[in-house]
């Protein structure tokens, strides 16, 4: 069973029951739902998840200014809801410290992920803050929010301002430049496999998150960046080739075999970027086309940031 299924269920059955009969006063201000850390918050779960912070939970999330009072008197309900739900126990505690369930007030929720309890950000925040932890503020499942505070602050937070997300991709397009069109072959030549293979690593890290900047979606935890790689509508196909750059060693043949796929990723991204009109021509080498995007930008604080601000 999927962690977002157990969770709205044990809601439905425990959570939803206790707060409208225990606090019916406060529960107009409450949100309900499954999100930030954790596989189970994007549906990526799976039997290997169980080994850790899986189990039948869901977060109320309060208000900053509820009654601290209140606030106990939820944690205490919360904390004596069945230990165990369809043959899952709940955790005692959690393996990394951090609170995941339960109760949690919406300032603490966005201030953790964001830095701002409003989710309100300077460009410099946006361009700071880690990516993931951007992603873990927007996904998942939110139950109930009749009050709608925290989805309110959700939404706002749902993708980059248009001129931080060029500012971002300029920069992984520059990396991409220097790590695969330059630096690949440059390594292979000198014989130096290793740093080849982190050329190769650096140059998909950074194909990475421009296509994710392109889907404007957020690149989650990077262990999770392939698998949601494969779901996106634009340029999920490049996938599988990503994953051989990564994968095959780098003699002879396969060292040619990986300089023809980045020529190829790079061609398919640059059409991308004519397609959706961010450059009016595909610019194929990808340093001319970073500093292209970054023309674009019509802030002028944000456009004469480096070109790597955002990375």
């Amino acid at each position: 069973m999927k962690g977002i299924e157990l969770s709205k269920r044990f809601y439905e059955e425990f959570g939803k029951p206790m707060l409208e009969t225990n606090f019916p006063e406060v529960l107009p201000v409450l949100a309900t739902g499954l999100v930030g850390s954790g596989s189970e918050c994007y549906g990526f779960d799976d039997e290997i998840s169980h080994d850790h912070d899986f189990e039948p939970a869901f977060c109320i999330f309060a208000p900053d200014d509820i009654d601290e009072k209140i606030l106990f008197e939820l944690e205490r309900a919360y904390a004596k809801l069945p230990k165990e739900f369809l043959g899952f126990e709940r955790c005692r505690f959690s393996a990394v410290g951090e609170r995941r369930h339960g109760v949690i007030k919406t300032g603490d929720f966005y201030r953790a992920k964001t830095g701002s309890p409003t989710g309100e950000l300077s460009y410099t925040q946006w361009l700071s803050v880690p990516e993931f932890s951007l992603s873990e503020a927007v996904n998942g499942v939110v139950f109930a929010d009749d009050y709608g505070q925290f989805t309110k602050i959700r939404e706002n937070l749902k993708y980059y301002p248009e001129e931080i997300r060029l500012k971002k991709l300029a920069g992984n397009l520059l990396l991409m430049g220097q790590s695969g069109q330059y630096n690949y072959s440059r390594c292979i030549t000198r014989g130096d496999t290793a740093a080849a293979q982190l050329s190769a690593y650096e140059f998909v890290k950074s194909t990475i998150n421009a296509v994710f900047l392109l889907n404007k979606t957020y690149t989650p935890y990077y262990k999770w960046s392939f698998r949601m790689l494969k779901t996106l509508p634009a340029l999920s196909g490049l996938a599988a080739d990503l994953e051989m750059l990564i994968s095959l060693d780098n003699e002879r043949v396969n060292a040619v075999k990986k300089v023809k796929i980045i020529d190829e990723v790079c061609s398919q991204l640059a059409e991308e970027i004519k397609a959706q009109g961010i450059l009016k021509n595909a610019v194929f080498e990808m340093e001319a086309a970073a500093y292209a995007v970054n023309n674009t930008i019509a802030n002028g604080e944000i456009r004469n940031l480096h070109v790597l601000a955002g990375v």
